[in-house]
């Protein structure tokens, strides 16, 4: 049985994670909080995108309040990301976040942690508990040898221990870093210990192409182990592109079903058509049909090509400024290619008449 099978249930807002549910995708806006119209504009993007969850930065007061006006426009819980003001906390819960994500050791003393899980456990906000390979306090960087999974692990749950120790246990605990093979490491290190759900993920991942490969092979692992309930692809870039990548992680892994999976051939000296913008044209197309889960194949060529998009649902196999539309494993027509992506898109269209 998978770990996340096992993980406590939590509820933010109208989704559910833990307990087997389903992993839900997550993102962060980089918009000013405090402008609520650039920040809503963002995050109505991202729910189109698929985005199930978003986090938003509330570093002052005008941010915490400007919370209330942004959770009236949107559809999709709101996460608010705190870092040393124990108030903002506090104000934020106040006007509506759905769940706050915390690291106590810098929010301060213990009265102010108090402070915060009091108002949490009044409105039975969840807590994220959050620890970074780049902040691991000192003494355990001294005791481990260095940063190291047990080490963030030791500190997480140190954590954790101050909230369980205040009567509340609404947590969500993530362990992130920017080396791929440590964070693998220390959610398996952690996964062991805890049955609170885990929010995974690979920080600082890099750029668009950089980071994407980070994500996709300590995610890949991590998932695939059975760990995790909620996740956030990391990219410098627009956060679109993160709930992209996040989408495709989940479904080549069996974790999520929906939306249209596209492959298409590397192209060769064979090619004679413009496959790589048709499949870039696709892919970018099919990302409207969240309800269609089936596979569509673009193919260059007339040598592997009909026999690849035959074993997909639907398929483009090219030839010379034409190719053929191919429909369920049979040969449908010919089709030239200015008409490719149209002929593709009507097909999708009428997939279920």
């Amino acid at each position: 049985m998978a770990i996340r099978d096992n993980t406590k249930v939590i509820h933010i807002g109208n989704k559910v994670i833990g307990g087997g549910n389903p992993i839900m995708i997550q993102s962060m806006t980089n918009t000013r909080t405090e402008d609520v119209k650039a920040t809503v504009d963002q995050i109505l993007k991202l729910e189109a995108a698929g985005c199930d969850i978003i986090r938003c930065t509330v570093p002052t007061q005008e941010a915490a309040e400007a919370v209330k006006e942004i959770k009236k426009q949107i559809h999709i819980p709101l996460v608010a990301d705190i870092h040393f003001d124990y108030k903002m906390a506090i104000a934020a819960m106040e006007n509506g976040a759905d769940k706050i994500r915390i690291n106590p050791g810098n929010i301060g003393s213990k009265e102010k942690i108090a402070a915060v899980v009091n108002c949490a456990r009044e409105r039975n906000i969840p807590i994220r508990v959050g620890v970074n390979s780049g902040s691991l306090e000192k003494e355990l960087v001294e005791k481990y040898g260095g940063v190291t999974a047990e080490g963030l692990c030791e500190s997480a749950l140190d954590k954790v221990h101050i909230i369980e120790d205040m009567g509340y246990d609404n947590l969500v605990i993530s362990i992130k870093s920017s080396n791929v093979m440590l964070c693998v490491k220390a959610h398996e290190v952690l996964a062991k210990q805890t049955n609170y759900p885990l929010h995974v993920g690979i920080t600082e991942a890099g750029t668009l192409y950089g980071g994407n490969i980070k994500s996709s092979v300590g995610l890949g692992i991590i998932l695939n182990e059975g760990i995790g309930d909620t996740i956030r692809v990391s990219l410098s870039g627009d956060p679109c592109e993160e709930i992209k990548t996040a989408k495709t992680i989940l479904r080549t892994l069996g974790l999520r079903k929906g939306g249209i999976e596209v492959v298409s051939c590397p192209t060769c000296g064979r090619t004679k058509i413009d496959l790589i913008g048709l499949a870039n044209r696709v892919e970018t197309m099919v990302q409207q049909y969240e309800n269609l889960d089936i596979k569509v194949a673009v193919m260059g060529c007339a040598v592997n090509g009909p026999g690849e998009a035959k074993e997909a649902d639907l398929g483009i196999a090219g030839g010379v400024g034409e190719g053929l539309l191919i429909k369920h494993g049979e040969v449908v027509r010919k089709v030239k290619e200015e008409e490719f992506v149209d002929t593709l898109k009507y097909e999708l269209d009428h997939w279920n008449d």
